[in-house]
């Protein structure tokens, strides 16, 4: 199927699926075939729009993949809250390639900052993707770090891939369009929302082969997405501080991974790393 085709169906899917937990149960029966069945129910003044949107995308470099393609990535289709659809923007391979997921406190202290750091260096050194959330503090802290160790980075964005900038700062000084890949799986031009930012650790998780914990609050969406990936049996480390986080100690009550230093880290990537089929239970 051409790029221009599945955008179509892409858009048709999220503006007019009837929500994503339907048409993501209709493309696991049926796969691109629903999203073929929403598109051909259009009128022609929406389908015209449809269209007018995929060419739009389509010269600013701007693709999609649907659950159910062969092209969608294995290990997010494997969760059972996959998204029908993902547009994105950058190196392909990417959505394949294997990578760890990063997640913390927008409003993260300087320590889990340098341990956010640490952890994307590491991660590129291992060759491994670093995947996070495009938010302030922790989120940020990881791709500007795994771009500066000459390593990849992919960015989950809760909004509409349109509405994707590269901020101003650290990570316009390292941005390297070669090496991140920009992921969104609502509509293009749907802006922010809390519960799209919620919405969005599935992703992270699903195409992640561990989720790396870095600080967590005793509520809200990190401890959320660390306790996510425990339910789904994903690996998920968490790192361990002088004053551990509470939202840290949560999840390490819960079978949760524990990582103290560099060197620790370091090892349990390379373990990921050494079999990446693995889960929760193979981690210890």
């Amino acid at each position: 199927m051409d790029q221009l085709t599945m955008l179509k169906l892409a858009i048709a899917g999220s503006r007019y699926g009837r929500g994503d937990v339907r048409l993501a149960r209709r493309a696991r029966e049926l796969g691109p075939t629903a999203f073929s069945d929403v598109l051909d129910s259009l009128s022609r003044a929406d389908l015209d729009h449809v269209s007018a949107e995929a060419d739009a995308l389509c010269e600013r470099g701007i693709s999609a993949t649907l659950l159910g393609s062969n092209e969608y990535p294995p290990s997010l289709g494997e969760i059972r809250n996959a998204p029908p659809t993902l547009f994105y923007m950058g190196p392909a391979e990417l959505l394949s390639a294997p990578g760890i997921g990063v997640c913390g406190s927008r409003n993260a202290t300087e320590e889990g900052l340098n341990a956010a750091e640490a952890c994307g260096e590491v991660a590129a050194r291992q060759g491994l993707a670093v995947i996070s959330g495009y938010a302030r503090g922790v989120d940020m802290a990881t791709h500007v770090s795994a771009l500066a160790a000459g390593g990849t980075t992919v960015i989950v964005l809760p909004e509409g891939i349109t509405r994707f900038r590269v901020k101003r700062g650290a990570l316009a000084d390292v941005w390297d369009a070669e090496r991140a890949l920009v992921v969104s799986q609502f509509a293009p031009t749907r802006p922010w929302s809390a519960g799209a930012a919620m919405t969005r650790n599935a992703v992270i998780i699903g195409l992640s082969l561990a989720l790396v914990v870095v600080e967590a609050s005793e509520k809200g969406g990190t401890l959320a997405a660390g306790t996510t990936a425990l339910d789904l049996n994903r690996r998920v480390i968490t790192l361990e501080f002088a004053r551990t986080p509470p939202g840290n100690s949560v999840l390490l009550r819960r079978g949760a991974i524990p990582v103290s230093n560099r060197a620790d880290l370091s090892d349990r990537l390379a373990q990921v790393v050494s079999n990446p089929g693995g889960n929760q239970l193979l981690i210890t």
